[in-house]
């Protein structure tokens, strides 16, 4: 039954509206009532539709909305706001309260029964969002507290929406508190920001370690945009990252692999954010000697110590950062020095290894050990100077890691 009650103190308005209002089942029910009786009126009916006529005094008029709006019991109550004539600052100033729509006292009987009707759609529609909404609750595929799909099923979910749907210029925004904001993370005050700075068309998913994905049908300056409005409604203590990276593939988990890099190249570098950007080749002139100039175990040296800094080492941090979130009860390990660098895994059965080691001059090589393994998978790998790249590094990284997971299990 659809009840919907009129908030007056004309009893002219009444009998007006009772005649011009059009109704669509007989089951309906219209029932009317004062400002001072509507407060217990409204409690006691819940009504789907409340058609609020203003008052002179027209604090009034917003404070009752604000009332419908606070009160949770109310959550499917459309609001109709009916004005004596058109006051566009009036209105807006509804709107922004949270009506869902307005008629004149004036206004044709089929408009009002047009809007009227669209009420009553939103509250279907709304329903049967809720009611599916309580289906994936049950079964984790959404998290009861938040609405954002879980953890568990954030890949798969991830991965069919970027099947199903022609995204065009969509970006994944990965965003997560950096060690300031981790001490005073709010995942209430998280979900209010990201809530009230998306769409309808976007896709928001909970990950480890207090990490958000948010899938936006938008392009980068767009999800530039989302991120800043979400920082905006966050408390100043709670301070968070974003790692940012364009839907060019159905891939999700090389998106996702291109977002993480952002994030961590942004909390790296103590950046609010960071723009995934293919890595371009660039030439190592500084590797090249003049003619007379000679290549000594000092100056290559110097090379090394340059590649150890701005690549290997930021390698190591970021794919530590990334994995030790994926890889359950694995304890992972890195350090570098001017003599070795080494990625280490380790779990209650097993001990893997990769260690970088300069042996002077223009090469390294890569050593890879896997405990209890006598295998093509305990190999070394020898690499010059001019190959050791973050996209090189990052490889063989990952291989090892792969490796870990799938021969040791």
């Amino acid at each position: 039954m659809i009840s919907v009650i009129l908030i007056t103190n004309q009893e002219d308005i009444k009998q007006t509206l009772q005649e011009q209002l059009v109704l669509l089942r007989s089951s309906d029910c219209f029932i009317c009532s004062d400002y001072a009786s509507a407060p217990d009126v409204l409690y006691d009916k819940r009504p789907e539709i409340v058609i609020l006529h203003e008052l002179e005094d027209r604090d009034k008029t917003i404070n009752l909305i604000k009332y419908l709006k606070e009160k949770r019991i109310f959550v499917n109550t459309n609001i109709i706001l009916l004005v004596n004539k058109y006051d566009r600052d009036f209105i807006l100033n509804a709107y922004d309260e949270g009506i869902d729509d307005y008629f004149t006292i004036s206004s044709d009987p089929s408009e009002m029964l047009i809007r009227t009707i669209n009420c009553i759609k939103k509250s279907d529609n709304f329903k049967e969002v809720n009611n599916l909404r309580y289906y994936l609750s049950s079964y984790g595929i959404i998290s009861p507290q938040s609405g954002f799909f879980s953890a568990k099923f954030l890949h798969e979910i991830f991965e069919m929406e970027l099947v199903n749907r022609k995204f065009k210029n969509a970006c994944l925004l990965i965003i997560s508190p950096d060690e300031e904001g981790k001490k005073h993370f709010s995942d209430v005050k998280m979900n209010f920001a990201i809530k009230n700075s998306i769409r309808k068309c976007d896709f928001v998913a909970e990950s480890a370690g207090s990490k958000y994905y948010l899938l936006l049908d938008t392009d980068i300056s767009g999800a530039v945009c989302v991120f800043d409005k979400i920082r905006s409604l966050l408390p100043e203590n709670l301070t968070v990252k974003g790692g940012i990276s364009a839907v060019e593939s159905r891939k999700f988990s090389d998106i996702e692999k291109k977002a993480m890099c952002a994030l961590n190249n942004a909390l790296l570098n103590a950046q609010d954010y960071s723009v995934y950007a293919e890595e371009q080749p660039v030439a190592d002139d500084w590797l090249h000697c003049g003619d007379n100039e000679e290549k000594s175990f000092k100056f290559f040296k110097s090379v090394y110590c340059k590649k150890l800094e701005k690549v290997i080492a930021p390698v190591f941090y970021r794919l530590q950062k990334t994995y030790e979130d994926k890889l359950y009860n694995t304890k992972i390990e890195q350090f570098t020095d001017e003599k070795q660098c080494v990625f280490k895994l380790s779990n209650r059965n097993n001990e893997s290894v990769l260690k970088i080691v300069y042996p002077g001059f223009s090469k390294i090589v890569v050593y890879i050990f896997h405990s209890g393994l006598d295998s093509p998978e305990n190999r070394e790998i020898t690499l010059p100077l001019t190959k050791i790249t973050s996209k090189d590094i990052s490889k063989i990284v990952e291989d090892f890691i792969e490796e870990f997971e799938s021969v040791l299990k």
